[in-house]
């Protein structure tokens, strides 16, 4: 901060206790400040803008390269760094600062002696938030903190408005989520899950690529929306005068790829559900679905469990973590196995004193089974949702280690082949780890008739009132004629693998800009 700057609130301080219109108020003198050095520079024939920067390395290069160096050690190695200035605190002829970029932070030696005075009380001048350029070797100071002695430093660009307070600036979930990019500058927890996201995304690429899948894009605007029981979200397309929805699953179109020979395919991008929101769901979300011919659903099984413990390697060097409320979870393959029926005549026993067994119970005895409980199940009209409704309620909170569920009830399952039993289920698995589903896959069917029938069932639902049911795509029909071969397929949400991975309670925090209310004008 220079002499001339009206001190900003700190943090340590009693302006804690500003009121909001005090604090609005110092806010705009902070502006009007730092906006007066920017013309103060224009007018002396500096660039407080320039167009690029030429950093030749980032912080974490700066600590890897010289993490043995001793206290008191200076070496020749020099670098040219760039970010922004998150901390500034002087000492006489000294200056300390803290750079900050995507990949870490590392301190600044401002020496007068070094730099000069023009450019000290250059550096003096800059706030916190600024973007900078700085050169210099690379240090160790006496108190043993690894720095960049600076030899010239100048301006990227201005940060007008004061960033928020450590403590207790941006302290607010809404906040942070609504701001994302406040969020990033002002929490390195934050920046560094979005940095693992990413790195997830390519780990996942990288595995299934090496397997020989091809990645492939599909129609985000649909005709005819499918592939999962959800309500969509409806445009209207006006040139072509008729209404469009947001895709609620890539399935159908990737299964058509399968059918045209691509044989191994994979999609990761948005779909878009007209849903509520939840810890676990926002309405727009990212999926990654893959199919792969000649396959049934004991392959897709291994090949999801291999891909998350790949994953998990690949990012955070271990396939354990510690979930804050469940504690140890190893994400390592073999996951178990245990059917949905078993699942819920299990559950239903421990955590609602009544074993249901799906095979043989009536619709009225689940009702009683899950009101019983504390759970309203009126507004569960078919035997589907009845039984969706119990595992919802006895099963998936409590599946902490990763636990496939498998041989799901065919009216569960409208894009499952039946099981070779003919029991009434289907070859299908969903895969659930702290509490909550992260996948769903099953071996697909490829009767063209046997998908009409299917069809048609689910347009009988939805005519009773279901408004998640399938609607018949008459198109896939067709595509199914022309012959599919036997073909796995799993889809899998990419947030919450991420959720997983970071320690995550909400799917709030690790996509960068979620749903939320916009607030009323």
């Amino acid at each position: 901060m220079s002499d001339h700057e009206t001190p900003e609130p700190d943090e340590n301080s009693a302006d804690d206790a500003l009121t909001p219109e005090a604090r609005a108020s110092a806010e705009t003198r902070i502006m009007d400040d730092r906006r007066a050095k920017l013309a103060a520079m224009a007018a002396a024939g500096g660039e407080p803008w320039p167009f690029r920067a030429d950093p030749t390395a980032r912080t974490e290069d700066v600590r890897a390269a010289h993490a043995d160096l001793e206290s008191g050690a200076e070496t020749e190695s020099r670098y040219v760094l760039a970010g922004r200035m998150m901390l500034q605190r002087g000492q006489g002829k000294l200056l300390f600062a803290e750079l900050s970029d995507r990949s870490g932070t590392l301190q600044l030696f401002v020496s007068k002696a070094v730099i000069g005075d023009e450019g000290f009380d250059a550096f003096a001048g800059f706030d916190l938030g600024d973007w900078i350029e700085v050169s210099g070797v690379a240090m160790k100071t006496r108190r043993d903190e690894l720095s960049l002695k600076v030899d010239s430093a100048r301006l990227l660009a201005k940060a007008i408005r004061p960033l928020p307070e450590k403590f207790h600036g941006l302290v607010d979930e809404e906040q942070r989520r609504g701001k994302r990019y406040l969020d990033l500058i002002a929490n390195r927890e934050s920046l560094d899950t979005f940095v693992l996201r990413s790195r997830a995304v390519s780990a996942i690429r990288r595995f299934l690529e090496e397997r020989g899948f091809l990645e492939v894009e599909t129609p985000v605007l649909q005709p005819i929306y499918g592939g999962a029981a959800a309500r969509p979200f409806v445009t209207h397309h006006n040139e072509l005068d008729q209404d469009l929805y947001l895709r609620i699953a890539t399935e159908l179109y990737l299964k058509r790829l399968i059918v045209g020979g691509l044989e191994r395919v994979f999609e990761i991008g948005p779909n878009f559900r007209n849903e509520g929101v939840s810890f676990k769901h926002n309405p727009e979300f990212t999926m990654l679905e893959l199919y792969q011919a000649y396959a049934d659903y004991n392959d897709v099984m291994e090949l999801f469990e291999e891909l998350v413990a790949s994953v998990a390697e690949t990012v955070l060097g271990t396939t354990d973590i510690e979930h804050a409320d469940l504690g140890a979870i190893s994400l390592a393959a073999p996951w178990k196995r245990v059917t949905l029926r078993q699942s819920i005549l299990d559950g239903s026993l421990e955590h609602g004193g009544t074993a249901v067994d799906i095979d043989i119970a009536t619709d009225d005895e689940m009702r009683a089974a899950l009101t019983a409980a504390g759970y309203n199940p009126h507004g569960d009209t078919t035997r589907g949702k009845l039984i969706d409704a119990l595992l919802t309620k006895f099963v998936e909170p409590f599946l902490v280690q990763p636990t496939f569920l498998t041989d799901y009830p065919t009216e569960l399952s409208p894009f499952a082949r039946e099981h070779p039993e003919g029991s009434g289920t289907t070859q299908r698995f969903e895969g659930f780890v702290a509490g909550m589903e992260i996948c769903n896959a099953f071996s697909e069917l490829n009767d063209p008739a046997i998908q009409l029938e299917r069809f048609l069932s689910q347009g009988a639902a939805r005519a009773a009132g279901d408004d998640e049911a399938e609607q018949l795509d008459e198109d896939y029909i067709t595509a199914l004629e022309y012959g599919m071969p036997p073909t796995g397929g799993i889809g899998f949400g990419i947030d919450r693998l991420v959720m997983l991975l970071t320690g995550k309670a909400s799917i709030r925090d690790v996509i960068l800009f979620p749903a939320r209310r916009t607030p009323a004008k």
